[in-house]
């Protein structure tokens, strides 16, 4: 089923420990362990992927950002 979230839509599969999930060709995600507050899950992506966890995003972007900033002034 799909969601709303951020005015897109965000697609909602449900997996069962040791399955996957196939974006494209070439990244592979495996519910590799289910807990009772967390999901373990093993990515398997080119190197030249990059794969952060969302808080680790965010923070990248915003030096980022807070870098092109300093620049400017």
């Amino acid at each position: 089923m799909d969601a709303v979230h951020g005015g897109t839509f965000m697609l909602i599969l449900n997996r069962h420990k040791n399955e996957s999930i196939m974006i494209g060709d070439d990244i592979k995600l495996t519910i590799i362990r289910l807990g009772e507050s967390q999901v373990k899950i093993g990515i398997d992506a080119p190197p030249e992927v990059p794969v952060h966890r969302q808080e680790i995003y965010d923070a990248i972007k915003a030096a980022n950002c807070d870098c092109t900033n300093e620049g400017s002034e």
